[in-house]
């Protein structure tokens, strides 16, 4: 099978969808391997690297979406993308369709094949390819909120873990997944006074075991969240619904009960953010104020760290890019039910209930495409 790795062009976007360890583990099991030119470059990955161990780089996009079977990317193919898609090409990559009609809709007129990076799920429930990128983000949304805090940017001008005879500051957490368990490491690490909210109170009990004592667990209602969030210096939204669009926990009136220059981060952008007043910004341009609070919403955070990223995501990724270019997608995804639940898009039918619920369309079961 010919894989083909196209550079990624979204805005402050450097990771690459494989790493020269990677190719070499693909063409080993005998595939081709297609790298666009500097594809690697801003993680630290140069083109003679890919070359050594058997890559073929091409100068430009249109041959790799011409020539491959398989596309591996990092984030959703762009506008300027689509027009390259060809029916009955596999595409393997983040989507996150239900938080883009339009997105959606050119991806079911392609006729390509399309398999979610979020939506693979374990039987245990856990998101393997969301994990490692959720990682890297809830730790980041601590460091972007810590320096958004910072009067230069507009803050409260508040230092995280405060100093002796002074109190920390206050950051409440919306989410106890793996967003919001890696984010109150890092800020209670700082010293901070840290909230989590979560509805589960399994969850709950288990953050309970692991998580220090400046870490306070509180059950997600309405009451309480608006307690919390009046007295925050800093929100962090990590709320994830496998494949569906967030629900918005914090309202456009909500932030008037807010700090001013108090510091919303809402990691949960790249799904339509958890914060009624959350839209898209960029490494560029990061963050916006409403009511006086600052809102940091970059969609693609990892991307700022694009050497860790790219070498966390790409463990995850390469054994299931193995198992799509050594048997093809169809007896890949009857093989393996974590894989088959990735399926989002097949023949311009939608493959996911909660991508479909979205936008009001029929789902298909994936069992009905694999024969």
């Amino acid at each position: 099978m010919k894989i083909g790795i196209p550079k990624e062009i979204k805005a402050n976007e450097s990771r690459v969808a494989l790493v020269p360890s990677g190719a070499e583990s693909l063409i080993a099991a005998g595939h081709s391997v297609l790298v666009e030119a500097d594809a690697g470059f801003g993680s630290g990955f140069r083109d003679e690297q890919y070359l050594a161990v058997g890559a073929r780089i091409v100068s430009d996009a249109n041959t790799i979406w011409k020539d491959a079977d398989l596309i591996v990317k990092v984030k959703e193919p762009i506008e300027s993308e689509w027009q390259h898609i060809k029916p009955g090409q596999t595409l393997f990559t983040y989507f996150h369709f239900s938080a883009n009609e339009k997105l959606t809709q050119a991806h079911l007129d392609s006729g390509a094949t399309c398999i979610a990076y979020e939506t693979i799920e374990l039987p245990s429930r856990e998101l393997p390819l969301l994990t490692p990128m959720s990682e890297v983000a809830g730790r980041m949304a601590v460091h972007e909120g810590a320096k958004y805090l910072e009067k230069p940017y507009g803050g409260r001008g508040v230092l995280l873990g405060g100093v002796p005879g002074v109190p920390p500051a206050h950051v409440v957490i919306l989410g106890g997944g793996v967003v919001g368990m890696n984010a109150a490491k890092m800020a209670a690490g700082l010293g901070a006074s840290v909230t989590i909210l979560d509805l589960s109170l399994e969850r709950l009990r288990y953050l309970s075991d692991v998580m220090p004592a400046n870490v306070q667990l509180v059950f997600s209602n309405r009451h309480n969240l608006l307690e919390q969030i009046a007295s925050a210096d800093l929100v962090i939204g990590g709320v994830l619904i496998t494949g569906a669009i967030a629900p918005k926990l914090i309202r456009y009136e909500d932030l008037k009960t807010m700090r001013q220059g108090s510091v919303i981060v809402d990691v949960a952008v790249d799904q339509g953010g958890c914060i009624e007043t959350t839209h898209p910004t960029t490494h560029e341009n990061p963050i916006y104020v409403v009511e006086g609070v600052i809102h940091y919403a970059v969609a693609n955070m990892p991307g700022a760290v694009p050497r860790t990223s790219t070498l966390a995501l790409t463990n995850a990724t390469l054994p299931y890019v193995l198992q799509l270019a050594n048997k093809g997608w169809k007896q890949a995804l009857k093989d393996n039910s974590a894989l088959r639940k990735g399926l989002n898009i097949v023949n311009g039918k939608i493959t996911h209930h909660a991508v479909a619920q979205a936008f009001g369309m029929l789902a298909y079961a994936p069992e009905n495409f694999l024969d």
